[in-house]
C-alpha cells in the first residue's frame, strides 16, 4: 500500500502512523522498517526492491523528503542548488514509474507512507492518488478542538466547559498536540471531578507570544499603562527576543489596521487578515479589539515601529528602550 499523509496537525497524522506501525508484529530498523527523509532520499527505489529478509511486509515511512515540490523555472545560469532540485524532478519522475510499474508487489509486500506538510500536485502525487491513499491533515476547526479537549479532560474525571476550553484554544494555539501538552498540567494540577478555570489557565499554561501581544494591547486600548507594561516586561523576563516582540506586536496592529479598513469599504474582515479557516473564530476578538483605536492612530503606531526598527538596526536608538518609549506615548494620549 503507498500511502501520501501530509498536513499541519501533526498529532493526528503521527497517531494515524502509530496505529499502521502496529500492525506489524515487530519492526527491525533497517530489515523491515526503513526510514527516508532527505538526505537519503535517493536510497528509496533500492530500498522499496530489496525483501524485508525474515518477514512478510516492510514498512518504509519517506519523511519531508521533498519528492512533492514543484520545480521551479530558472535562469539559463544553473546553480548547484539549482541542479539538485532538477535532479530531485527525475527522481520524483523515477519513483512515480517505479509505484506504478511494481503496483501489485508492493501492494502485497511493502506499506510505503510519504509524509509531508505541504505537497504540490505533482506526478508523484498523481500516481499516488491512482494507487494508493492520500489523506490531508489541516489543523482542526474550533469545535473539533473543543470538542477533543472535552474528551481528554473527561477521560480523566475533570471538568472544562466550551468556554473555557475556547479560552485555552485561544491562549495556546490551535496545534493539537500543543494543547495536549498543556491540558495535561491542568489535569494534573486540579485532580480528580476537579473544575478547570481561566484563572488555571493564566498561572499554568505557556501562551503563544501571540496571545500575550493581544493582552498587552488589550490594556494599551484601555489606556492602563502599568498592565500593559508589565506585561511588556513579563515577556522581556522570559526571555523573547525583542526583535521578536516587535514584529509580533507590528503584525498585531497591522491587522487591527487591516479590520478598520475593511470595514470601511465593507470587505470581509475574515480574507483581509489572511486567516486560516481554523482560525476564523479569533475574528470576533479581533474585531472587538480594533474598536479602542482610531484608523489614523493604528496608522501612526505602525509607522512608529518601523521608524523604530530602522533605528534600533543603524544604532541611534536601543530597541528596548525604543518599544517602551511607544508604548509609554501611546497610552499617554
Amino acid at each position: 500500500m503507498v500511502r501520501l499523509f501530509y498536513g499541519e496537525e501533526n498529532y493526528l497524522l503521527e497517531n494515524t502512523i502509530k496505529k499502521i506501525k502496529k500492525e506489524f508484529q515487530e519492526l527491525i530498523l533497517g530489515i523491515n522498517y526503513i526510514q527516508i527523509n532527505e538526505t537519503n532520499v535517493e536510497e528509496l527505489i533500492q530500498d522499496l526492491e530489496t525483501p524485508a529478509f525474515g518477514f512478510n511486509k516492510k514498512l518504509i515511512i519517506a519523511k519531508n523528503t521533498e519528492l512533492f515540490k514543484k520545480e521551479k523555472k530558472t535562469s539559463i545560469k544553473v546553480t548547484k542548488k539549482e541542479k539538485l532540485k532538477k535532479e530531485n524532478l527525475t527522481l520524483q519522475e523515477k519513483i512515480a514509474k517505479y509505484l506504478q510499474e511494481n503496483q501489485e508487489d508492493i501492494e502485497n509486500t511493502i506499506e510505503l507512507i510519504f509524509v509531508e506538510q505541504e505537497v504540490e500536485k505533482n506526478k508523484l502525487y498523481q500516481i499516488i492518488e491512482k494507487i494508493g491513499q492520500i489523506k490531508e491533515f489541516p489543523l482542526l476547526k474550533l469545535q473539533d478542538l473543543i470538542i477533543n479537549l472535552k474528551k481528554i479532560c473527561a477521560a480523566y474525571k475533570v471538568n472544562i466547559d466550551d468556554n473555557i476550553a475556547k479560552y485555552l484554544i485561544e491562549c495556546c494555539g490551535t496545534s493539537m498536540l500543543d494543547l495536549i501538552n498543556e491540558v495535561r498540567k491542568l489535569i494534573e494540577y486540579k485532580g480528580t471531578n476537579g473544575n478547570i478555570t481561566k484563572e488555571d489557565i493564566d498561572i499554568l499554561c505557556t501562551k503563544q507570544i501571540q496571545a500575550i501581544i493581544f493582552d498587552l494591547t488589550d490594556n494599551l486600548g484601555k489606556k492602563e499603562i502599568n498592565k500593559a507594561l508589565n506585561i511588556y516586561q513579563g515577556l522581556i523576563s522570559n526571555k523573547e527576543p525583542i526583535p521578536k516582540i516587535l514584529i509580533t506586536l507590528y503584525n498585531h496592529f497591522k491587522k487591527l489596521y487591516i479590520i478598520k479598513i475593511a470595514e470601511k469599504y465593507n470587505q470581509d474582515v475574515g480574507i483581509a487578515m489572511n486567516l486560516k479557516s481554523n482560525q476564523l473564530f479569533l475574528v470576533n476578538k479581533y474585531t472587538t479589539q480594533a474598536r479602542y483605536f482610531k484608523e489614523q492612530e493604528l496608522r501612526k503606531i505602525l509607522e512608529e515601529l518601523i521608524n523604530l526598527d530602522a533605528n534600533y538596526k543603524t544604532g541611534l536608538i536601543p530597541i528596548e528602550i525604543g518599544l517602551e518609549a511607544i508604548l509609554c506615548r501611546y497610552c499617554s494620549k
